[in-house]
This record gives structure tokens, sequence and C-alpha cells, in this order.
């Protein structure tokens, strides 16, 4: 695991000392975030809330890349094209998007990829043209990003439902889509990295198609809220406590903060994590999300799954897309890529 070393204590005014961990109501003092990620502007900004949720969504509607077939295509690199998958329990179909490098042999291995945006903002287009460039081409691996329903127009269980009902077609359609059935990976950042352990708990229990890995970066597992780090991120994180609270209250509705809401709403309530496909977690050590990671890969270890833990020093929630030319960016890139080669080859 990389890291950058344990809390430390702090002077206080009064020349006594106060814990940098926080208990008793005692400050805390945030990680500091990697100097070349700060240089890029990377700041906490103004957190989500029940209040601007909905100008947050009109606004990122409007702002967000939604690139279209022909932009995806780059000049021939790629071989894009839009699929639907039927919708569960009769709700409406999912749209899929499906990418892969052109003229490449087949079958190919397939990441289905579930993009971030807390549940509540985001799209299926917009993170194509990094997954190609990044991962797809250099992998020779074919993707599927898809299009779920955001809350709180469609609260738990439509998101993963849906990512659900667009894995049991992309399984189903391997071979049209020149896939190899038996080399899929779940992945996502954020919240896709949440839905995408979900969705391997779900296909566990009901039987369905065997991942043979998820990739989760900086998965939103956990709607309590009650690690050290949502504490000790408030108001410093580029997705702090306040938004994730937010995120978290807008998929859940009246069931946030319930004791029985099922692990599929939230991976950090499962109490079984054996029989899951390898994971690949990465979360920063400057963010919300670092120690509900830490502790799902714990979790995993503890079940005797395998799991391959990074947390990125000085790295904030967003990191390598905010300074994708810091050096712990390269980094991270780096070893995704060697964690997705080991397990499709395997």
């Amino acid at each position: 695991m990389n890291g950058d070393g344990g809390g430390r204590a702090a002077a206080n005014g009064d020349g006594g000392r106060t814990s940098a961990y926080g208990d008793g109501g005692r400050r805390t003092v945030p990680p500091a975030v990697d100097a070349e990620v700060r240089a890029a502007g990377v700041a906490a900004g103004e957190p989500l809330t029940p209040e601007n949720l909905a100008d947050r969504q009109a606004r990122d509607a409007a702002a967000r890349p939604r690139p279209g077939v022909a932009e995806l295509r780059d000049g021939g690199r790629f071989e894009v094209a839009e699929l639907v998958a039927p919708g569960p329990g009769g709700g409406p179909e999912v749209r899929l998007v499906s990418a892969r490098p052109a003229g490449a042999g087949g079958p190919l291995p397939l990441l289905y990829y579930l993009h971030g945006g807390g549940m509540v903002m985001g799209n299926a287009w917009s993170v194509l043209p990094r997954l190609l460039r990044e991962l797809a081409e250099p992998l020779g691996l074919a993707v599927v990003s898809a299009e779920y329903r955001l809350a709180p127009a469609a609260p738990y269980p439509a998101a993963v439902e849906d990512c659900y009902a667009g894995l049991l077609a992309v399984a189903g359609r391997a071979a049209e889509l020149g896939a190899d059935p038996g080399r899929i990976v779940v992945g996502g950042k954020s919240a896709g990295g949440g839905l995408a352990a979900a969705l391997a708990l779900l296909a566990r229990d009901r039987g369905g198609p065997v991942p043979a890995g998820q990739l989760l970066l900086s998965p939103m597992l956990d709607d309590r809220d009650r690690t050290f780090s949502t504490h000790q991120l408030a108001g410093h994180d580029t997705w702090d406590r306040t938004s994730n609270a937010t995120a978290w209250r807008a998929v859940l509705g009246e069931r946030y903060g319930a004791a029985d809401l099922p692990p599929y709403a939230a991976p950090a309530r499962a109490t079984d994590l054996a029989g899951l496909p390898p994971a690949y977690l990465e979360v920063g050590s400057a963010e919300t999300f670092r120690d509900e990671a830490v502790a799902y890969a714990d979790a995993i270890w503890r079940a005797g799954g395998a799991a391959e833990l990074h947390v990125w020093p000085g790295a904030c929630h967003g990191f390598d897309t905010c300074a994708p030319e810091a050096a712990v960016s390269r980094d991270a890139r780096d070893a995704r890529l060697r964690w997705l080669r080991r397990v499709l080859r395997s």
C-alpha cells in the first residue's frame, strides 16, 4: 500500500498538545495535498447541498462534455456504437456506449465502466475519451460505458439495477461486441466505483455474470459518513462530507442512514465479502473516501479474497482528472494498467 505516514500531534496556542486525530472534539489536521496537484489549481470549492443540488445538476448537464459517436471514433482510431439493454423490472431501457480500438482482433477483454458524479450527475459519454486513450488503446481493451439513471429523480435501486441490466446485456452480447465474456472487468470512479462494487456483490448473490475483476477508483462505498477521513477532510477535499451526505440523501431518500440498508445500496454495509472477483482499490491520502476504501480492502482480505490497495500520497478526490500530468497521477495510471494486465491475463 502506498501512503504518507500516520497522524502526528500538533502544538496548540497555549503550549499544550492537541491530537491530530480529532478525538474528543479536538481539531483535526488534513493531510497535505501533493505540490503538483495543488499547483494545478485544485481546490475544494462550493460543496453540494440540498439547496443547490438542482442548480448544480443543471449546470453539470450543460457543461459536461457529451461527445457523439463521430467524435469518439477519433478519425477512425476506435469503433464506437450505441446500444440499448432491456430496463430492469420493465423500467426504461438502459443506454450503453461500446468502443474498441479499430481493427483489433477479438475476442477482446472488456471493461464495463460506470461514471462518477455522486449518482446525481455525470453521463456515460464524457468518460470515454480518457478511457480509450489511457486503457483501451494500450491494453487492446473493449469498453462499454453505462448510462444509469440519476438521483433524486431515480433513487435507489434505480442506478444499480440499471448497471446490472447493462452487465447482463453485455455478457449476453459479448460475441456481437467482439468481447470475451470470461474477461469482463467491472469498474468505475467515485460513484461509479461504488456502483461497480455493488455490481460485483449483486452478480455474486444473483448468480449473474462473474466479472474477472473489479476496478474501484476512489469508490463511494459508505453512506454513514462515520470514518475519520470524512471528518478530517470536511471543507478541504474537492468532494467533502457535506457533498457526500447530500448525494447519499438524494439516492436513498427516507432510507438514508437506515440500519437495514442492503449492501447493494452502499457496499460498505456488506458483512460477507467472500467469493468476489479480485479487486483493485485506489484512493488519495487527502480525500474523503480514504478510510472507507482502506476498510473495504481490509474486509476483502479478511474474507480470504484478493485486493490490491493504493493510497496515493497527497492525492485529493479526482486528482488525476484535475492534475493529469502530476507525477502521482502518472503513477496511478501506470498501477491501474499493470493490475489490469495481470487480472486479464490470468
